[in-house]
């Protein structure tokens, strides 16, 4: 337990150091493991870890989303769903902002990466509500919560991964994320509404549209509805595997791109870089998580963890409730992915020896770690909009995000006190 704890705390120490997460984890659990069971095992590790963490076939799945992502960014979907939601709602209090999470919501169906929806809905978004004075904290704070529903509105990575670390359907997963994601849109919608209507001047109403262009914007998105109901549709209707989904997705937005006349040989070219730096940064850092559960696991942390859970006398939602803070605490300093593959291996057997459902685990996990997206200092999707608008300060991004943070705390106590929120859709396609 000791040397499992010295292991966690110099892995902490080497990414606060800005050390490369998935280097953090790898040297820790190299190290660890030479330590712990010696030279010759360590070599062992190094000689098959890095193939077999990442040759599965339904590993396939990621690089295929984040293609279909890019490939429906070039395509021009986004616009057309911050379109659609401006004319919708563009002229209630906080209306553009509202608009924005409605897009991004739609634009997470087709995307599945936080930080991606984020990026892509506020370059879009932020220039509009600008333009209507909206105050650059709330601006800028519901596009970095609202890239949070990328992760939870399949296709989601996050879910691929869980599902893949712990054998659990990725399509019940993927319906849980459709509740989940549909709980956390409509949370956000009423703190915005709550934020407009205390403070006018901090949303002012946009122009109301006609009933005729309301027709315009809704036609206009027929190529997500379609791109939708083939990934999500095809799925939890069992005609296709996850990977044979995400094939067909992004095999459709390659199609919709190119029967548009949107994207260039340049554009193409970088959406598929874009795809492979993506999907090495996730793969690097699934080997280097493996190598440091592999370290975790000749320490026997996973089954002390599991055994502490299990054999304490508290009750099982005040240990989630623990957890819940590991993961509070985790994401001001970690990517999202590391926490994912470091963390599950560790919790999920006692959290399952407690009588929690997998699926509502999944979605607790989720939910959790989006929350990390958006605390400092690390707060991945607040970087990624500041990296959009360079004149707004740091801080002032911090707290537009803080009343969309307890927007998801809300969400957390509601699947934990009313769990059939997120499992109906899981229990109808058993």
């Amino acid at each position: 337990m000791t040397i499992a704890l010295v292991g966690v705390i110099v892995m902490v120490i080497l990414i606060l150091l800005r050390v490369p997460i998935a280097v953090a984890m790898g040297v820790v659990g190299v190290v660890g493991f030479i330590y712990v069971a010696g030279l010759p095992g360590a070599v062992g590790l190094l000689k098959t870890v890095p193939y077999t963490s990442v040759k599965d076939y339904s590993l396939s799945v990621i690089p295929l989303f984040i293609l279909m992502g890019n490939f429906a960014l070039s395509a021009g979907l986004s616009r057309e769903l911050y379109a659609l939601g401006y004319k919708l709602v563009g002229h209630l209090p906080g209306g553009l902002a509202v608009a924005t999470i409605l897009a991004c919501a739609g634009f997470g169906a087709i995307c599945g990466s936080s930080p991606a929806t984020a990026a892509t809905m506020g370059t879009v978004s932020i220039p509009e509500m600008r333009k209507y004075k909206y105050a650059p904290s709330l601006a800028c704070g519901c596009v970095a919560a609202g890239g949070c529903l990328g992760m939870l509105i399949p296709p989601s990575v996050g879910f691929i991964i869980y599902g893949i670390l712990v054998g659990e359907s990725i399509g019940k997963l993927f319906s849980a994320g459709i509740m989940a994601g549909i709980l956390l849109m409509l949370l956000y919608c009423i703190v915005i509404l709550v934020i407009a209507i205390k403070n006018p001047e901090m949303a002012p109403r946009g122009e109301r549209a006609s009933f005729r262009e309301i027709l315009i914007a809704l036609k206009n998105i027929w190529a997500v509805i379609l791109l939708f109901v083939l990934v999500i549709g095809g799925l939890l209707a069992g005609f296709f595997t996850a990977t044979e989904c995400a094939a067909i997705g992004a095999f459709c937005a390659l199609g919709i791109a190119v029967l548009r006349r949107t994207m260039s040989w340049k554009d193409f070219k970088t959406a598929l870089f874009n795809t492979l730096k993506t999907t090495a940064m996730i793969f690097a850092i699934m080997i280097g998580a493996y190598l440091f559960g592999y370290f975790l696991t000749v320490t026997r942390l996973p089954m002390l963890m599991a055994s502490l859970i299990t054999e304490s006398d508290l009750n099982r939602y005040v240990v989630i409730m623990l957890i819940f803070f590991v993961y509070l605490f985790l994401g001001c300093i970690m990517d999202s992915l590391a926490m994912i593959l470091i963390t599950v291996p560790i919790f999920f057997p006692g959290v399952m020896a407690l009588g929690f459902d997998p699926i509502w685990f999944g979605v607790f996990v989720i939910f959790v770690i989006n929350q990390g997206l958006l605390t400092p200092p690390v707060g991945m999707n607040v970087f990624v909009i500041r990296g959009i608008t360079k004149d707004v300060p740091i801080h002032t991004i911090f707290r537009g995000v803080m009343p969309f943070w307890l927007a998801i705390l809300a969400a957390v106590l509601i699947i934990l006190a009313v769990p059939d929120i997120v499992l109906f859709l899981p229990r109808l396609a058993s």
